[in-house]
């Protein structure tokens, strides 16, 4: 029953594998609409149709929204400072969920917030998890031991530490 409610705790490596795949998806997805808010809108196209939403200081957060799907999907997708990258597009996506979505409900067709939750729910688990051994973070991670301490010891202390 074990396996089944847990299925990568025999195979770590579907963990990984979930993370990469779950990076990529997100990734894309963040990129394209900071993609489109830079080349198809315009940064100036996007500040004044986040105006028209009622969205404050409209040409600051178009900036930061442009900025943080754009390198923040690249990131995710290589995986490469995977948590700060997912939490500043979760900061993102909280914004244009309270300031643009809420109000029309969950349906994406009557401009719901369904795509904006999915996507900041698995940014959280992405933001929480980290980015897995198939990423920059992971080989990072791997190649920064400079205590000489074996990976198994330092996991044990800092377990007992939480």
């Amino acid at each position: 029953m074990r396996t089944l409610l847990h299925p990568a705790s025999k195979a770590p490596a579907l963990t990984d594998l979930a993370l990469l795949l779950s990076r990529v998806g997100l990734g894309i997805i963040l990129l394209a609409h900071g993609w489109q808010k830079l080349n198809e809108w315009t940064l100036d196209g996007t500040a004044a149709a986040f105006a028209d939403m009622g969205v404050p200081a409209p040409t600051a957060a178009a900036m930061f929204s442009t900025a943080a799907e754009l390198l923040g999907g690249a990131a995710l997708i290589v995986g490469l400072l995977t948590p700060v990258f997912a939490l500043l597009n979760i900061v993102n996506l909280l914004g244009a969920l309270v300031i643009v979505h809420a109000e029309n409900g969950v349906f994406v067709t009557n401009n719901g917030y369904e795509l904006v939750l999915a996507l900041a729910a698995g940014l959280l688990l992405v933001a929480t998890l980290g980015a897995g051994k198939l990423s920059v973070d992971g080989l990072i991670g791997r190649s920064a031991n400079l205590s000489g301490t074996p990976r198994t010891e330092r996991a044990e202390s800092q377990a007992v530490a939480w």
